[in-house]
């Protein structure tokens, strides 16, 4: 693979499987500014360092779950101060026509961080997005909010969807289909961007969700929803990774890899 630059620093709804690669939604007419969020103040409660605690930053792992891949093991792993992230073409998952490389939840030693309904949170990190890494005509997921546990489907995903042919990264809230934003991926590939992510944690239309990306200190677009769902039961949690489908038809699959540092995550206080 390209060598990269290393930076320091159960429920009311059924598991969507391929359809959630579907058709793209209709973009928003612009980013909405103003914050969908009423924290005014955050805590830091997560700030796990690669190179010192390595995988057990998260709750659990799902490296090649269904062992598909022996000599590519470990898929995902610790490098300096990165998570990485790869993905090869022989890789399955327990489902055998997509990929599934992903990190779950926010560990901290012995416990893990839960996120419930009424409460804000915030993650924030860097990525690195090769340009092997491209977006497809199905889905390819690299962040998702879940319910833990199998037989629902996501809840909100950050996504590489091509959109009349050209590459775009969006983020969309599933119920209701609500694209929160999108922006154009090539000017992102091959560099580090970094992302901060804000949810309310709502059942019904009590949600919302801010969605900031930047590169080299610029932003490239600051999205905001509110009124959306963003709760099925129990609780929440993140994931990150490279979970994608193989039904793509724009030949963009590929061996590729996915890099994330200096994570952190944050409980809001309401206003």
């Amino acid at each position: 693979m390209t060598p990269e630059p290393l930076r320091a620093g159960l429920s009311r709804r059924t598991i969507l499987g391929t359809a959630l690669g579907g058709a793209a939604a209709t973009a928003l007419p612009g980013a909405l500014r103003a914050p969908a969020l009423a924290a005014t103040a955050w805590t830091q409660k997560w700030a796990p360092a690669a190179s010192s605690v390595g995988l057990k930053a998260f709750e659990t792992i799902e490296d090649d779950r269904a062992d598909s891949h022996p000599a590519g093991q470990p898929h995902i792993f610790a490098q300096g101060n990165n998570f990485r992230f790869n993905m090869h073409m022989v890789d399955r998952d327990t489902s055998t026509d997509r990929q599934r490389q992903e990190v779950t939840g926010m560990r901290n030693g012995d416990s893990y961080l839960t996120w419930h309904a009424g409460e804000i949170w915030r993650m924030t990190y860097s990525m690195y997005i090769p340009s092997s890494l491209k977006a497809t005509t199905t889905f390819t997921h690299i962040m998702q909010l879940k319910q833990p546990g199998t037989g629902s489907s996501p809840i909100v995903v950050q996504s590489l969807r091509r959109v009349g042919g050209a590459e775009t990264i969006e983020l969309k809230v599933i119920e209701g289909d609500v694209l929160v934003g999108r922006t154009a991926l090539a000017p992102l590939h091959d560099t580090w961007i970094d992302v901060d992510f804000q949810v309310t944690i709502g059942d019904g239309s009590t949600g919302a969700v801010r969605w900031i990306l930047k590169k080299g200190g610029t932003t490239v677009i600051d999205a905001a929803k509110s009124g959306v769902d963003t709760f099925l039961a129990d609780r929440v949690r993140p994931k990150w990774g490279i979970y994608r489908s193989l039904g793509d038809t724009s030949g963009s699959l590929q061996d590729c890899y996915m890099l994330l540092t200096n994570m952190r995550g944050y409980q809001g206080k309401k206003s």
